[in-house]
């Protein structure tokens, strides 16, 4: 199977044109568990040009049925997340943290101050979280972790797990569906990129909601005692 992932997979251009001359669902799955993983990938060089694809009738992925790859994106994004829950259920806080102080945790865009963010979050928010979390840039990757660590429930995470990926990666898929009406092959990776911004935006858009509506329950705690 490593044979078959080019070396020049951390460049996203690269990438994403490999992608599009060889994609499956097979490598759907397989890139989605990783980007749900510890492991730093983007989802958005993934499912967009997998569901362009599938909707364009384009290339090898004519083959491939556009609510299949969401579904698929999903199923991947569950693994990946599991992996995180059960590494962090079964090592514990303390081996977390030191990973992410080590220069590998750092080379997976991994450091200390994410992972107390995604655990502050967390504990914030309960459960619930882990599917907001799906949606947030930076955030979306490492909330699993959190989750391991406070030994959540296993149906409980994959459910919010499942419900928050299925919704980022039907965002992603519609953006795909819409590339396919109005922009051609050659163009694909650089409109990607330009809507990932307003995707990248529009996540940081509802972490900032999300603290608003911190502040104000707790406001409102106040008065109420007063």
């Amino acid at each position: 199977m490593l044979d078959l992932i080019p070396l020049a997979i951390f460049d996203a251009s690269s990438f994403f044109q490999w992608f599009v001359d060889n994609a499956n669902y097979l490598f759907v799955f397989l890139f989605m568990m990783i980007e749900s993983s510890f492991i730093p990938f983007p989802s958005e060089v993934v499912v967009p040009p997998a569901a362009y694809l599938a909707c364009r009738n384009y290339g090898v992925g004519a083959d491939m049925n556009v609510y299949m790859v969401v579904v698929v994106a999903t199923l991947g994004a569950l693994a990946g997340a599991f992996v995180n829950y059960f590494l962090s259920l079964w090592v514990g806080r303390p081996v977390i943290y030191r990973f992410a102080d080590s220069k590998l945790g750092h080379a997976c865009l991994i450091d200390r101050e994410k992972v107390e963010k995604a655990e502050k979050y967390f504990d914030r928010h309960g459960a619930v979280s882990t599917l907001i979390g799906r949606l947030i840039p930076a955030v979306r990757q490492l909330i699993s972790i959190p989750a391991g660590l406070a030994r959540m429930n296993i149906a409980q995470f994959a459910l919010y797990t499942s419900l928050g990926a299925l919704i980022w990666n039907s965002i992603l898929g519609v953006l795909g569906y819409w590339l396919s009406v109005h922009v051609d092959p050659d163009m694909l990776f650089e409109k990607v990129e330009e809507y990932n911004r307003y995707l990248t935006w529009g996540g940081y858009a509802l972490l900032l909601l999300c603290i608003l509506f911190i502040v104000w329950k707790a406001f409102s705690k106040k008065k109420a005692r007063a």
